[in-house]
């Protein structure tokens, strides 16, 4: 370990001695927003460190005189870091804000048709990311409880939009983050290519879809909404798609289906 690399360690021990996201308030969004992904001690623990810094290294902004409180930034840290907990907090850097607006917001947008025709359309939101710009989200959709354990397709717009933040990672979000030296670019195209297509196929033929159709708007979106999918219901992501579940395994750097299976959820 260089000496940058020893002093950067350093400063976030010191930090973390006194600037720890307290006790109490840790429990109640333990309770609220992260049982179901099924954390052991230790990694509970690894994840109260990493939502402390995220929160250290991150400015909040209430939209609209929306006023945040330690709950809901506390909230949003901790579910966020639930995506790097196996690997490091440096992986949101490069940005500095996370805007929170109290319900679904409007964006303005020029959008081109396939004729090259430029049209003018305002789109409604949960969630945005932007390349060294903010994360965006609506606390509507990002409360706990909004999308209860059980229902949907796996639907989390925090873990929807910071999966954008590491697909963006190499410059430009295309479904393809920077993977680990033990991983394969040309299998994780290959599998992640596979699946995009089958779903694209079973949307032209009409069928019933095992994720989320908005995968199918294009390869940013797919990665982020099988990322939900991976921490919000890897037994049926694994079911249907062993190989995309083995992929983002690799990359995340962590077995989702194993935790649960080890300490389910209870309903």
């Amino acid at each position: 370990m260089n000496l940058l690399k020893r002093f950067d360690r350093w400063k976030k021990q010191h930090f973390l001695r006194d600037k720890r996201i307290p006790e109490k308030l840790w429990k109640k969004v333990e309770q609220d927003a992260l049982l179901h992904y099924q954390l052991d001690h230790h990694e509970l623990l690894r994840l109260r460190e990493l939502a402390s810094l995220f929160l250290h290294k991150k400015v909040f902004v209430g939209a609209h005189d929306l006023q945040l409180d330690d709950y809901q930034k506390t909230v949003i840290a901790a579910v966020a870091c639930v995506l790097i907990l196996n690997l490091d907090i440096d992986y949101y850097d490069g940005w500095l804000e996370v805007i929170v607006y109290e319900g679904a917001f409007v964006v303005h947008r020029q959008v081109q048709d396939e004729a090259g025709v430029v049209h003018e359309q305002d789109a409604v939101l949960d969630g945005e990311a932007w390349g060294q710009g903010p994360v965006i989200l609506a606390w509507d959709d990002a409360r706990p409880g909004k999308h209860p354990h059980g229902h949907g397709k796996g639907s989390n717009v925090i873990v929807h939009e910071f999966a954008h933040k590491l697909d963006m990672l190499n410059g430009v979000a295309n479904g393809m983050p920077p993977l680990h030296p033990n991983m394969s670019p040309r299998v994780w195209t290959k599998v992640l290519t596979a699946v995009y297509q089958n779903l694209e196929t079973q949307l032209a033929h009409h069928h019933k879809t095992h994720i989320d159709p908005y995968a199918a708007e294009n390869p940013a979106e797919f990665f982020a909404v099988v990322s939900e999918a991976f921490f919000e219901w890897p037994a049926r992501l694994h079911h249907y798609y062993p190989d995309l579940y083995e992929q983002l395994k690799l990359f995340y750097r962590q077995d989702t289906l194993k935790r649960q299976t080890a300490r389910p959820y209870p309903h």
